[in-house]
Formats: C-alpha cells, sequence, structure tokens
C-alpha cells in the first residue's frame, strides 16, 4: 500500500483545495492529510485565517479524499509524521516547490501544479469568499505581491496584465497563474486590481479598474497630484469600491506599536522627527533614468514623510526641499523639512547617496529611535534623560511585508473599519500634495 501525506491550512474551503486533495489521492492508496493549527500558522506568517480547526478539518472530511487527518503544529513535524506514519510520498502544491526537497532523504517528495482559475462560488456565504487579485505590471514589486498574497487567507492570484505580452507571459509561467492580452477579460475573471507599474501609470489603471467595479490596491506613490487623488477617491466612494494605498510601513505591527508610544505621552510632548531611508540603485534602474518621474523623492518620500503625517499631522507652517542632483537631472539624495507650530521635522531620502537610516522622535521627555531599516520596524528603544532607562520594545516583521498591507485590505473589505487610521484617503492625498510640489519645484512639467 501506498501512503500519502499532504498538509494544508484548508482555510474557506475552495476548489483548489479540493482538486490538491483529489491529485493528492490519486498519487497513492491512502491519503493524510495534515491540518495546521492556528498557532502554528501564526507561527509560520499566515495570516487573516477564517475558519476555525475544528470547520477546517471537517471540510476535508467531506471531500472524501482524506482516509486520515492529523493536526499540524510545528514545522518539524512533517519529518516526525513521515517516519511515524510510515509515508511513501509526501506532496503539497508547486507554490512550494523546492521548500521540502530535504524531505526526498526520507519519501519521494511531489510538488502538485497549482489550480490557476479559483472560483469565485466559495462553499462558505458570500461575504467570506476568495478575492482573485489581477496584477498590473511584472517588475520586482510584483513578483513580491505573489510571494507575499500566498501567506494571507482569503485571496488567490488570478493573473497579470502587461502591455509588454512577453512579459507577461514570462510572469505568468514562472507563478503559475494566467496572463492577458486583453484587459476586459483580465477585469472579467478578477475582483481586485494590485496596480505594481511605473508610478505615472497609477491614475489612469486606478481609475480604469474602478469604472470597472473592481476595488484596487496600488503601489505608492498612488499618484503624484492632490486633484488626482481627490478624484479617485471620490469615485471609489461613489461607486462603493476600496481604493487603498500600498505603503507597507503603514501596515507594520511594530511600526504601529512605535507610533502608539510616541502618541502616548511617555516622551513628553513631541518636538523633533526625523527620518532617514536611503538605499544605493544602480544607475541603469528605472528610478534613476526616468528623468519626468524617477528620483529619490518620488520613490522613497512616502516611507520618510509617513511617521510625520501620522503624529504631527498635515498643518505644518511651513516645508523646504532640498536635493542633490545627478548627472541627468534627478535628484540622487533629497531632504526635506517641515515646520509646525510646535514642532519641526527633517526628512532625507537617497537612491545614490547612502546615509545612517533611522528614525528618531524626540520629546520633551524623552525620545524614541529605531535603527534601520526602521520602515520594517521590528525592534525600537525609548530613552529617557537618565541615560540608565532604556526601554525597548519589539514586535514581528514577516517577509517582505506586503502581506500586512494584503490583510488589512481584507479586513476592510468584509467591512471591518477598524484598521481605517492606519493609511486614510486624507494621508494619501496629503502624499500626493507634497509629490507634486516637489516635481513641480523640480521643473518637472507632470
Amino acid at each position: 500500500m501506498t501512503k500519502v501525506i499532504t498538509y494544508g491550512t484548508f482555510d474557506l474551503f475552495h476548489e483548489g483545495h479540493y482538486r490538491l486533495l483529489q491529485r493528492a489521492k490519486a498519487l497513492g492508496d491512502y491519503l493524510i492529510v495534515g491540518v495546521t493549527t492556528e498557532e502554528y500558522d501564526k507561527a509560520r506568517g499566515k495570516l487573516n485565517v477564517v475558519d476555525s480547526l475544528v470547520t477546517r478539518i471537517e471540510n476535508v472530511r467531506k471531500s472524501g479524499f482524506a482516509d486520515e487527518i492529523i493536526i499540524e503544529e510545528s514545522g518539524g513535524q512533517k519529518f516526525t509524521d513521515i517516519k511515524k506514519y510510515n509515508v511513501d510520498i509526501f506532496t503539497v502544491g508547486s507554490d512550494w516547490v523546492g521548500c521540502f526537497d530535504y524531505l526526498k532523504d526520507y519519501c519521494e517528495v511531489v510538488y502538485l501544479e497549482r489550480t490557476k482559475d479559483i472560483s469565485s462560488t466559495m462553499l462558505r456565504q458570500e461575504n467570506s469568499h476568495i478575492q482573485r487579485i489581477g496584477i498590473i505590471g511584472t517588475g520586482r514589486i510584483a513578483s513580491r505581491f505573489v510571494v507575499e498574497a500566498k501567506l494571507v487567507s482569503g485571496v488567490s492570484t488570478q493573473g497579470v496584465y502587461n502591455p509588454h505580452t512577453e512579459s507577461a507571459k514570462s510572469f505568468a509561467d514562472r507563478w503559475e497563474i494566467n496572463w492577458y492580452a486583453d484587459m476586459e477579460h483580465f477585469y472579467a475573471d478578477i475582483d481586485v486590481v494590485y496596480i505594481a507599474t511605473p508610478h505615472e501609470t497609477h491614475y489612469s489603471y486606478i481609475k480604469d479598474a474602478l469604472n470597472h467595479g473592481k476595488h484596487v490596491i496600488c503601489e505608492k506613490p498612488m499618484v503624484l497630484k492632490r486633484q488626482q487623488a481627490e478624484e479617485l477617491f471620490n469615485l471609489a466612494k461613489e461607486k462603493g469600491l476600496i481604493l487603498f494605498e500600498g505603503i507597507k510601513t503603514a501596515y507594520c505591527p511594530g511600526f504601529h506599536k512605535l507610533l502608539g508610544i510616541a502618541a502616548s505621552g511617555s516622551i513628553g510632548a513631541i518636538r523633533n522627527i526625523e527620518a532617514c531611508f536611503t538605499k544605493l540603485e544602480k544607475p541603469d534602474t528605472r528610478e534613476l533614468t526616468d528623468i519626468k518621474y524617477g528620483g529619490s523623492f518620488t520613490e522613497l518620500g512616502s516611507y520618510i514623510m509617513l511617521p510625520v503625517l501620522k503624529l504631527l499631522g498635515e498643518e505644518y507652517t511651513d516645508y523646504r526641499f532640498e536635493s542633490l542632483r545627478g548627472e541627468n537631472g534627478l535628484d540622487v539624495f533629497t531632504k526635506v523639512s517641515f515646520t509646525y507650530p510646535h514642532a519641526l521635522a527633517t526628512l532625507t531620502c537617497g537612491l545614490g547617496v547612502k546615509s545612517e537610516g533611522r528614525l528618531l522622535i524626540s520629546g520633551t521627555n524623552g525620545y524614541i529611535v529605531a535603527e534601520a531599516p526602521w520602515w520594517k520596524t521590528s525592534y525600537f528603544e525609548v530613552h529617557y534623560e537618565d541615560a540608565s532607562h532604556v526601554q525597548k520594545y519589539s514586535d514581528t516583521y514577516l517577509g517582505d511585508g506586503l502581506r500586512y498591507e494584503v490583510s488589512d485590505f481584507l479586513t476592510k473589505l468584509r467591512g471591518n473599519e477598524s484598521s481605517n487610521f492606519k493609511l486614510t484617503a486624507e494621508d494619501s492625498i496629503f502624499m500626493a500634495d507634497m509629490m507634486e510640489k516637489f516635481l513641480v519645484e523640480q521643473g518637472r512639467k507632470i
């Protein structure tokens, strides 16, 4: 008798799960299915699991393919289970190709092709159905999004569109999703659009998606003009849709813990904020060659403005930009200064100059410091006049962090407004306004 074992969360049980179990069963005579606990899901970075363990086990049982169901409680359990149950074949979906090759010393390892087309009709109530995401764009962030999205329960990356069809085909083949040459077919197959294209294309893609009745997650900066941001948020509201700007720092748990401590009064009244984010890009990248829309501030300005906006608000009394430019005129290093009635802020970003990247929040009783990469906050300290008095805080930051924004997007989509404060429409409009002011000062016509 050939024994087969597979594992999964099996949340919001859908036809992709059904097909995987069906093909796993076909590999042998006896199928063992491991269903993960809530605690293990959290430990391995799986977010937004909706169904209870009991419900998930019952749905696997109802499929009719499992001869035996076990509980998976830890990562090291797979090896133990293979030995314990005398397993001949270990199998999982092809999303995990290579991840379990270490088990080949103990049994055969089979990666099953993922189900590309997840139906919007689930085995649950309508408000919990799987959200099918379509990606526009095939750059670096789009690839990272695919990896992160699969770790959020309740979404499935359905397909990709790029006007350059060869890029779309290549991306789709890599991630085992559909590619589209026709936008109407693309929209027909999805519920949510994720936009990961160059900055200047965001406005038209967002507007088109909203007019097709699709919710939108758009990479930062969402748009580069205040009027465009206002127009798009009004359009989304008019159509009852969600427009969501993807600044991952805004949704990461550690950053929100930091904001909470800063706003609690523990360091007194906030009087100064310094934020720096620099990275060295290759000279031939889009960020340093796009004469009209490239440069340091359009690429990184959203991050450095975020803590100032959340802690000091929009009502500054003065601002100033100072930039160092490369040979082609693009800013390779930019400093932004804000003056508020009772506080100052100095923000620095760079793509061609490297600096110490930290976030410093100074108050009348003490200060908070988060070292680089503070935009992925996992640790920070609170210091006081007494140098021996230091409070240390930490929190998780999993993977590339995109899973947090996807999770919060789903929360909002399901009607829960509890995370709206993390990045509001007003915040996004403010950032678009500052982008526009910067580009105008740089002499770039937009």
